[in-house]
C-alpha cells in the first residue's frame, strides 16, 4: 500500500453529485458549514468547490485527518478549512457555532449513544435557522426500504452488533429533543435519503 496515496471512496464519487444538488437547495446563504465524518475528504473538496459562498469545515476522528489534508492541500480551495478532529461524544466540539451541518453515512456505523451525541452537538452548534443535512440509508416504521438495505444492515450487525441502519422516527425524536425541526426528506440513488432538519429560530 502506498502511504502517499490519497484515500479514495468509490461511493463518494458516485453520490457526490446527487448530494450536491440537495446542498445547493439548502445551503443558499453564506456561512460556515460543519461536515461531521468527512472520511476521505472527497465530499469536502467537491462541495467547497461547487459552493464558493460557503466556508467548509471538514472534521473526523484523528486517524482520518492526514488523508483529508492530502485532498485539501492538492485542491487549494480558499473556502476549505484544514480538517479538525471531532469525536461526537467528546465535548466541547472544536467548532462552537455553524450556519449549517452536513454528515454522510455516519449514523449506521455509530453506536446509538454516539448518534445521540451527534444530534445533541448539532443542536448546540447550529445557528437559529441553520440546517442539518444527513445522508445515508434509513428505515421507516421499522421497515427496510429495499432488499439491498436489509442485506447491508445484516452485514453491519455482523461486523458490529451495536451498529445498523437507523429508523427515521428515532432520529427525528432526537432532532426534536435538541431543537431541530424536520424540514424535508430527499430520495437519493441506491436506496439512500438526505434528511434535512432546521434549528428552531427561538
Amino acid at each position: 500500500m502506498n502511504p502517499y496515496a490519497k484515500p479514495y471512496s468509490e461511493a463518494c464519487e458516485q453520490n457526490k453529485a446527487p448530494i450536491l444538488a440537495v446542498l445547493c437547495e439548502v445551503f443558499t446563504e453564506p456561512g460556515l458549514i460543519l461536515e461531521i465524518g468527512a472520511g476521505t475528504g472527497q465530499h469536502a473538496i467537491h462541495f467547497a468547490q461547487a459552493l464558493p459562498h460557503l466556508d467548509w469545515q471538514p472534521t473526523d476522528q484523528a486517524d482520518y485527518l492526514p488523508g483529508i489534508q492530502q485532498w485539501i492541500a492538492e485542491a487549494g480551495l480558499p473556502n476549505l478549512r484544514p480538517p479538525l478532529e471531532l469525536n461526537v461524544c467528546r465535548e466541547p466540539w472544536p467548532i462552537a457555532q455553524a450556519a449549517g451541518a452536513f454528515s454522510a453515512n455516519t449514523t449506521h456505523i455509530m453506536h446509538w449513544p454516539a448518534v445521540e451525541s451527534l444530534f445533541r452537538g448539532v443542536g448546540r452548534v447550529l445557528q437559529p435557522g441553520g440546517a442539518f443535512c444527513l445522508y445515508g440509508p434509513f428505515n421507516y416504521e421499522g421497515r427496510y426500504t429495499s432488499a439491498s438495505n436489509a442485506q447491508f444492515d445484516t452485514l453491519l450487525k455482523q461486523r458490529d452488533p451495536a451498529s445498523g441502519i437507523r429508523d427515521f422516527a428515532d432520529l427525528d425524536r432526537l432532532a426534536r429533543d435538541n431543537g431541530l425541526r424536520f424540514q424535508r426528506d430527499y430520495p437519493m440513488p441506491v436506496n439512500n435519503r438526505t434528511l434535512v432538519w432546521v434549528r428552531d429560530a427561538t
